[in-house]
């Protein structure tokens, strides 16, 4: 066994998180937990995946389930195109394999939403299958351990990551190994201000050595984000409030908001003429609400929504007037749920 791993499954066995996916004895939870936990924080993740398990116990009951609810226990979790494949590939699973996520590999990459990391882990975690894997703490990790100096995210740095992670994993212990390197970069190997003196590998770390231990990995320059501005219609007619279904292929697809467009001038003074050209729904302005924001990974949100009283709203199968009582039960993204519950 090679002493990386020797030193770093010593201390994990010492030190490792208590998580309620670990050593779960169904594939199926593992799936769940990993698709979760992808540009996630575990502690986000610890409560969702324990409603869902309830919710959702087998892959079977995930399968038979409706979109609304499907969305409506990720809200919160972010990029819902992870929860809309999870589901896509339930029904698959069900359809192609008896309900049971296969053992073989290529059979799981064909799975909608599992790419070469997902595989991996899936395997070594539920299959006990001597598979490397690598996630974000451990991209940081070996970038670290070997002071890469190639960009971790490009194609050229994923080889060179993927190999050492490969090349150091001890034959039978994949699982351990994996969800070792995880947890040594969510506790140790931070991405800043790396606890070094309680690291297990300080002395094979390169970096360290070299004092670049912070200056790794080396991440390709981000481009400055955009932010635009949004006006919302709310449109509140006998108790019940006017909500538009985004398309399902895209951002927030399924998802529920509030009437809106993207402006460029006053949010106030361009809401009517802009909704009327974008959506044909007409309404008066009334008075605003504040506004609202949220970040997403490429660009940055600011909405302004308005009380509305209705003009003339077209017959439209993605329009729906919904209970004021109701909203709760109708997923929606982080902007359009920081405007529901201002009503």
């Amino acid at each position: 066994m090679p002493r990386l791993s020797t030193l770093l499954l010593a201390w994990y066995k010492a030190n490792k998180r208590s998580l309620p996916w670990r050593d779960h004895p169904d594939p199926y939870a593992v799936w769940v937990s990993e698709i979760m936990c992808q540009q996630t924080r575990v502690e986000t993740v610890i409560p969702y995946f324990e409603i869902w398990m309830k919710q959702f116990p087998t892959v079977k009951a995930l399968a038979s389930a409706s979109e609304r609810d499907i969305l409506n226990a990720w809200e919160g979790l972010g990029y819902y195109s992870r929860a809309r494949n999870l589901y896509k590939a339930a029904k698959v699973v069900v359809e192609k394999f008896g309900g049971k996520l296969p053992r073989n590999l290529d059979d799981l990459k064909s799975l909608p939403g599992i790419g070469r990391y997902t595989v991996g882990a899936i395997a070594s975690l539920a299959f006990k299958m001597d598979e490397a894997t690598l996630d974000g703490n451990i991209r940081r990790v070996f970038s670290r351990l070997f002071d890469a100096e190639e960009y971790a995210d490009s194609p050229a740095g994923e080889k060179i990551l993927w190999e050492l992670a490969a090349k150091n994993l001890p034959e039978g212990r994949a699982g351990d190994y994996n969800q070792a390197l995880m947890d040594l970069g969510a506790m140790v190997c931070l991405p800043k201000n790396p606890r070094c003196l309680l690291c297990p590998l300080m002395t094979l770390c390169k970096a360290r050595e070299n004092g670049t231990q912070e200056l790794r990995p080396v991440m390709k320059p981000k481009k400055q984000i955009p932010t635009y501005i949004h006006a919302a219609a709310v449109i509140v007619e006998r108790g019940r409030v006017l909500l538009s279904q985004r398309p399902r292929d895209g951002l927030l697809g399924g998802m529920w908001e509030f009437p809106n467009v993207r402006v460029v001038g006053d949010p106030g003074k361009e809401l009517v003429k802009a909704l009327k050209r974008a959506t044909r729904i007409q309404v008066e302005r009334g008075e605003g609400l504040g506004q609202v924001s949220h970040a997403y990974s490429h660009f940055k949100v600011i909405a302004h929504p308005f009380l509305c009283m209705k003009v003339e709203v077209p017959k439209n199968k993605n329009l729906k007037w919904v209970k004021l009582k109701d909203l709760e039960e109708y997923p929606m993204g982080k902007v359009d749920r920081q405007i529901a519950k201002k009503l």
